[in-house]
């Protein structure tokens, strides 16, 4: 099967990879991951599975126990062995307790058992992600500018400003990022859609764009080009 992106207009508050390979399961389940904001890339294979993580950048990944090709526990165990570092959690149908032991032995942070919750699913995605460095906070405050990530909304001295979805996505991220570096590639690995034909040139419309609405000379942040690199929110 061909792997997939999903992702509704709003877009990110994190880049999900799902491995799973029931077909009747799977788009409830991304289904709900999208209304929750986030960008969810499907693979149903554990090979794929290994060439998408090694090749994007994610967030979280959430992995079936029984896939066609191997399982899921050898995907967990080569993935940490290769230095990968997302938080992972098992979704699988099966509940036994020497395979949770197996699974949170062989690298998984969490285990859920299938069908879930989907609401409690969220919440141990949240928790995984806070634990991370991910999406703690419901507001994002610098100086003037407050991110509110709930509704995707923006406001400079009170005064809301209106962006794109793509737009408000990439500024979220400099913000939880602040004073880190990053090249136009990388944005587009962390924010762009996997499979996404944007290059480095949409990346720098994008900031281009997003300088002229959210900043001005009085600001407090913004933004900056460090030339031969990339961007940073200072």
């Amino acid at each position: 099967m061909i792997s997939q992106n999903w992702t509704l207009p709003g877009d990110a508050l994190s880049k999900i990879l799902l491995v799973e390979d029931d077909v009747t399961f799977a788009p409830d389940l991304i289904k709900w991951l999208v209304h929750e904001g986030h960008v969810v890339d499907h693979v149903v294979t554990g090979t794929e599975a290994l060439e998408w993580l090694s090749t994007y950048t994610y967030d979280c990944v959430i992995l079936d126990l029984n896939l066609p090709d191997t399982d899921g526990i050898a995907i967990c165990r080569l993935y940490r062995h290769s230095g990968g570092s997302a938080p992972l959690l098992f979704l699988t149908g099966q509940n036994q307790s020497e395979l949770k032991e197996i699974g949170l032995d062989s690298g998984a942070d969490d285990y859920m058992v299938k069908p879930p919750d989907l609401r409690e699913l969220s919440a141990r995605v949240r928790a995984l992600l806070r634990r991370a460095g991910g999406t703690a906070s419901n507001v994002l405050r610098v100086g003037q500018l407050v991110l509110l990530p709930a509704s995707r909304k923006v406001t400079r001295k009170g005064k809301e400003i209106e962006l794109t979805a793509l737009e408000y996505s990439v500024l979220e991220f400099f913000v939880r990022n602040k004073g880190i570096v990053f090249s136009p590639e990388e944005l587009l690995d962390r924010v762009w859609h996997s499979d996404s034909s944007s290059s480095p040139h949409t990346v720098r419309v994008c900031i281009t764009r997003l300088r002229g609405k959210v900043f001005d000379e009085e600001s407090e942040c913004s933004i900056k080009t460090i030339y031969g690199a990339g961007y940073i929110f200072e």
